[in-house]
């Protein structure tokens, strides 16, 4: 387990841009595959993105596609997700998660590692 810290989340209205960071205040994140998670009031938690712990492979939403990024420099400790034309249906506390295996996953199961979550609030 490392521990996380996200940050960047705000109210913004429709077709804004917000970018998330989520740092590991401990430990570096070499060894972590990253991922993106969401979860709305009354919606289960589901993951937005993920990039593998060498950047071979990321993995988007559908729903996101085209309009998130995520991203991530070791150096730094950090892992990114901007996130422009944001819609109200983006809406929610937005969780930075890591797992030691290589590969992403979109099962909440495989992460083992969580920070508090940030809200993200999209309205007109």
């Amino acid at each position: 387990q490392v521990q996380l810290v996200e940050s960047g989340g705000e109210s913004v209205q429709p077709g804004g841009s917000l970018r998330l960071v989520c740092v590991g205040n401990l430990s570096d994140l070499t060894g972590y595959t990253i991922g993106w998670f969401r979860q709305a009031p009354g919606k289960e938690r589901e993951e937005v993105s993920c990039i593998t712990r060498r950047e071979i492979i990321t993995d988007y939403l559908d729903s996101v596609k085209g309009r998130f990024t995520i991203s991530r420099n070791n150096g730094r400790r950090a892992a990114y997700l901007q996130m422009n034309n944001l819609q109200i249906e983006d809406t929610a506390v937005y969780y930075c998660a890591a797992t030691s295996s290589w590969q992403c996953s979109p099962d909440v199961s495989a992460f083992d590692s969580w920070g508090q979550g940030t809200q993200v609030t999209v309205s007109s």
